[in-house]
């Protein structure tokens, strides 16, 4: 059996992640909110009934899904990804607001700023969470950890106007991840290494993040539920059910082993931006409906990429149809894609490439997408052309020395 912190020891690794991030940001900007239950999701177009301030999801005709609930909300059985009809069912007095990403990003780069201004060596993992290795800034010591980790969940509630966090430390990102959601909202949860076993091993195994509902499955067939039944299954087994790698790292986070390092940055590997429609779109008579969306899509992304200083070798698209099943194609026009007349261009030659039907489920669609992948810097992209060019023209110097040497 591994010893619990046998790698990376004397690490203090932090995980903070924001409160019901999106619907907590409503309320930055609509203190009116406070203490009522208000989901995120749907469109734009749901105003207030006379007599009310905000639209409610009684209100709600469509088709979408949550994209959060505050913990008012969430005591009332919603919850993000449930569809809104459903949560109207449940919950038809709960304010419904729609997502306004921009708003969200820039408290986003407000809580992160205020993190680094406290201690520098931060990940990035999304819109509102963080890891931030806190090693440095303490020698290792957990009492000086929860000081700075009091310090940096004042200084975000103080940058964001009144957001909370819950903030989890350990050894490891994996069990920092754990921690942060025991307290939620606004905690503070600490896990020494002499402690995984007695607050972590008690918890279900799908609090370790990575195992899945379709491996939860698995594991109760094998009588698993806890974390700690996982820890005592011989890793030789766990590999055989599950897969060598997936089998011993399932083992390894069981007993409180991450070997992850904080890392300060990472290159995006892909971005993409898409849509649910409300109603099903016709793949002929909506063409017009359709072509806007399409010509958005590319708009948005293109200013993506402008804003991350990327160029795109690949594009691709997403089709949702009518009974849910999905499908992408892509393609590699040989150019680096930027802007938006060339992402719309290549994302057209995908859609050539998807087999719509005259009628049936394949001639409605529910999602369309678009993706950029293969990234590359503007500067890459100039030497990679400018080497191109060059083997170009010794095939082309080649091919005329073969035919001068000819007989």
């Amino acid at each position: 059996m591994f010893s619990v912190g046998a790698f990376l020891a004397g690490r203090i690794i932090a995980h903070l992640d924001m409160d019901a991030f999106y619907a907590n940001a409503e309320l930055v900007r609509n203190p009116a909110l406070k203490g009522l239950p208000v989901a995120v999701g749907g469109r734009r177009g749901v105003q207030p009934l006379p007599g009310q301030q905000f639209p409610t999801l009684a209100q709600y005709q469509g088709r979408g899904v949550l994209t959060t609930a505050n913990y008012e909300a969430r005591a009332l059985g919603l919850h993000s990804a449930m569809p809104t009809m459903k949560a109207a069912k449940l919950a038809p007095n709960a304010i419904l607001l729609p997502a306004d990403f921009e708003w969200y990003k820039t408290l986003s780069r407000q809580f992160k700023a205020a993190v680094g201004e406290l201690a520098p060596n931060v990940e990035d993992r999304g819109i509102d969470e963080i890891y931030i290795d806190l090693t440095e800034e303490t020698d290792g010591d957990f009492e000086a950890a929860i000081d700075l980790a009091r310090r940096m969940k004042a200084a975000v509630t103080h940058a964001t106007g009144g957001m909370t966090c819950s903030v989890g430390l350990s050894e490891n990102k994996l069990t920092s991840k754990i921690a942060s959601d025991l307290q939620k909202p606004n905690g503070l949860s600490v896990v020494r290494p002499a402690q995984f076993q007695e607050i972590i091993w008690p918890l279900r195994v799908g609090k370790i993040n990575g195992v899945g509902p379709k491996a939860q499955e698995k594991l109760k067939l094998m009588g698993v539920q806890t974390i700690a039944e996982l820890a005592a299954q011989p890793v030789d087994l766990l590999r055989e059910r599950f897969g060598e790698s997936y089998g011993l790292w399932m083992h390894e986070s069981a007993h409180g082993i991450d070997r992850r390092e904080v890392t300060l940055y990472s290159e995006p590997k892909s971005i993409s931006r898409e849509t649910t429609f409300e109603h099903d779109m016709h793949v002929r008579r909506h063409r017009d409906n359709l072509t806007q969306v399409l010509l958005q899509l590319a708009d948005k992304l293109s200013q993506d990429l402008a804003r991350k200083q990327r160029l795109a070798k690949t594009i691709g698209v997403k089709v949702r149809f009518s009974d849910f099943k999905s499908l992408t194609r892509d393609t590699t026009p040989g150019e680096f894609v930027a802007n938006a007349d060339e992402i719309v261009q290549a994302a057209r030659a995908c859609l050539k490439k998807v087999a719509f039907d005259e009628k049936g489920v394949h001639s409605t669609i529910r999602l369309l997408g678009i993706k950029a992948s293969h990234l590359i810097t503007p500067a890459d992209a100039a030497i990679e052309q400018a080497a191109r060019e060059t083997r170009n023209a010794k095939g082309q110097a080649q091919l005329f020395l073969d035919l001068e040497d000819a007989p």
